[in-house]
């Protein structure tokens, strides 16, 4: 193993990244196997978990290096899945997503290793400075090149928060009279952005979005208002017409989800629980897999699993929905597995 990684880091100085990625490859199966550690009892699985990231992240250099972003994004899951409490690695995660021209999951990646860096006391503000950078770009990014909705973002202390939503998707109305199909603000969650911590400490914001398309709007608001998310193709999911399903994705569901995308990217504590992403996400990887779209269903429950890794670093979790957490994890990894059997998720389905 130490052989392995020796190479596998030489390569990479000389710049072969392919040879080094054959390298890791190699030292990340037999880290599995049980070399990572020269006696078991004197060591603890943190260290094999910071090991395989450690692995991962250098994996996840190499393939961006060698133009393969896509294979970058899933070592980048898997670095965080092992190590969700390392910044750097949701900063890969983040470049990963931009090569990918996914701007809005950039962006969060971005806000969670902002996040992340600040609770472990980095000290350097000019590092923090950079991040909060990299995600204001990112999100800006994310808007440039979306044509189906606009937002709002309203600074909000200790006010009514009804009269401030009224407020809210009022004065939208006058700034983006072209998103006016469908208007709402967004009640469960409280933003961020990023800006610099001089200017305005820990400022909080409302967000109203507007949408071109009335049925698009209707819906994403439903998905972001219920405790449980549904998603909105849930009964095209369970009926057996696969080119229905098709069509709804192509014209709908896209659109929805780069909506969610986006609201996730300034958002670090959802009111509706700490796991309501991870079913969002959930809801998509059902989709995915109605539409025989396995690699792609994969991918979206690795990400499941850094996304559900990271939540208890980012806030405080209840007995219960520290329950549901371990729970979805492990059907995350029974799905992933092909394993079939009742799990949580699927009795979330049927109610």
């Amino acid at each position: 193993l130490r052989a392995a990684l020796r190479e596998g880091s030489a390569r990479c100085r000389q710049r072969d990244f392919a040879a080094a990625a054959a390298k890791f490859s190699s030292a990340l199966e037999l880290c599995s196997k049980g070399f990572a550690i020269e006696d078991p009892l004197k060591s603890s699985p943190d260290d094999i978990s910071r090991l395989a990231s450690w692995i991962e992240s250098k994996l996840v250099i190499c393939y961006l290096k060698l133009g393969q972003p896509g294979l970058a994004l899933h070592h980048s899951h898997r670095s965080i899945i092992h190590n969700p409490s390392h910044f750097c690695n949701h900063l890969r995660q983040a470049a990963c997503f931009r090569c990918l021209h996914r701007y809005s999951e950039a962006a969060r990646s971005a806000m969670v290793a902002q996040c992340l860096y600040v609770l472990a006391e980095g000290a350097r503000l000019e590092t923090s400075d950079l991040l909060q950078l990299y995600w204001q770009a990112m999100t800006q990014e994310a808007l440039s090149g979306e044509v189906s909705f606009s937002v709002l973002y309203t600074p909000f202390e200790k006010e009514d928060k009804a009269d401030k939503i009224k407020e809210a998707n009022k004065t939208f109305a006058e700034k983006h009279p072209d998103y006016v199909q469908h208007i709402f603000t967004d009640p469960h969650g409280i933003h961020l952005l990023p800006e610099k911590a001089e200017s305005h400490p820990g400022q909080q914001y409302l967000l109203t979005l507007g949408f071109r398309n009335k049925e698009i709007g209707q819906t994403v608001e439903k998905f972001v208002t219920r405790k449980l998310p549904v998603f909105p193709g849930q009964k095209i999911t369970f009926s057996s017409m696969e080119e229905e399903a098709e069509i709804f994705w192509q014209n709908t569901g896209k659109r929805i989800m780069a909506a969610m995308a986006f609201i996730g990217s300034t958002m670090i504590k959802d009111e509706r629980g700490p796991c309501a992403r991870a079913i969002e996400q959930f809801h998509h990887a059902s989709l995915l897999s109605h539409l025989q779209r396995g690699e792609e269903q994969a991918q979206v429950m690795t990400q499941v699993m850094a996304e559900l890794a990271t939540v208890p670093y980012l806030q405080r979790v209840s007995q219960e929905d520290d329950r549901l957490l371990q729970s979805l994890m492990a059907d995350a990894v029974d799905i992933l597995a092909g394993r079939t059997g009742e799990h949580v998720w699927t009795k979330i389905q049927k109610v």
